[in-house]
């Protein structure tokens, strides 16, 4: 959400004046984050945010503005895109593809207790259902054929035991893939980490806010979701281990919503390890081959190494053995 392409006050108007939002109060750049430009938007009527898509294409986009219109309408609570005059809900501004979308209450939280660990858990299960009947299947972009290719890109970076890390976890996933069909799958965000979830209420007693940034979503198994989501919030940073309360509640939350199944809880323990990889390869590339932008903030790849390391290392949380509907 680094601010890649500027966007004036005049663009706004001009933009707005194809919505029915009201009139610009005021437009301010959101520096964090690394992929698309995103800006404060606040009119006379609401609070709002403005996404300028950096990478995707148009042709790609339909796929996160109706995966997301579709969970809003499900109660699902998630940024609802706005449809512009013309009924469509993507346009453009300043050469890029564009969307304005609801502004959520709250705020992220970085030490997430297990109250919060349980919302996440229970929310994602929600989404992962609600979303079974969209009718518009893309994959996820940033799955195992992006992760042979980008693999090659930054092994000339990596010390003789990194490559060998990586080059060794990649033939495994790659075998592993092979069974992932049989899990359960559907639309699944891909990005969940405590950065993206806003909770409202008191530390006490938090409120679901909701979930943002859905733009690394993509048609995948559910256990990816719920594996790259564990990896981020239950987890200790100095050293990748799971942090047990935490890890209990969210998955119990989860589980109570939408049961595992019996293939998910045998491909649970390399899961993980396919999540870590994901991760630890896209810091990799953003930190190395970065692209250029007004304000750049890219995440320290050597904390997903740490995470994929503790997998081969450390002991995995179970997955409940009961719960919802499947």
């Amino acid at each position: 959400m680094a601010v890649f392409t500027p966007v004036s006050d005049d663009d706004a108007r001009a933009l707005l004046a194809r919505y029915q939002l009201g009139v610009l109060v005021s437009l301010r750049g959101i520096t964090a984050g690394i992929e698309n430009t995103n800006y404060f938007l606040e009119t006379d009527r609401g609070q709002y945010v403005l996404t300028l898509f950096e990478v995707l294409t148009r042709e790609q986009l339909p796929f996160y503005i109706e995966l997301m219109h579709h969970l809003a309408q499900r109660g699902i609570p998630v940024p609802e895109p706005q449809t512009l005059d013309d009924g469509t809900r993507l346009a453009e501004l300043n050469g890029k593809p564009c969307a304005i979308v609801t502004r959520l209450p709250g705020a992220y939280v970085p030490d997430p207790d297990v109250s919060h660990c349980a919302l996440a858990g229970a929310t994602l299960a929600r989404a992962h259902l609600a979303g079974r009947d969209l009718g518009i299947r893309q994959p996820n972009l940033r799955g195992l054929d992006w992760w042979r290719q980008t693999a090659p890109k930054v092994m000339p970076f990596l010390e003789p035991a990194q490559a060998k890390l990586l080059d060794a976890e990649i033939a495994v996933q790659t075998e592993a893939a092979a069974a992932w069909p049989t899990l359960p799958s559907g639309p699944a965000h891909c990005d969940l980490f405590r950065d993206n979830v806003l909770f409202a209420g008191s530390r006490e007693q938090p409120l679901m806010g909701g979930f943002i940034d859905f733009y690394f979503a993509g048609c995948d198994t559910w256990l990816f979701d719920v594996a790259v989501s564990l990896n981020d919030w239950c987890v200790v940073r100095e050293s990748g281990e799971f942090i047990p309360e935490l890890a209990q509640a969210w998955l119990a939350a989860y589980a109570g919503v939408r049961a595992f199944t019996q293939a998910e809880m045998q491909a649970w323990p390399l899961m993980l390890r396919a999540a870590a990889l994901r991760f630890w390869l896209s810091r990799l590339y953003d930190f190395y081959l970065p692209r250029t932008a007004q304000t750049l903030k890219p995440h320290d790849p050597t904390h997903f190494e740490r995470v994929l390391r503790a997998r081969h290392l450390g002991e995995v949380p179970a997955l409940p053995q009961i719960g919802g509907a499947r």
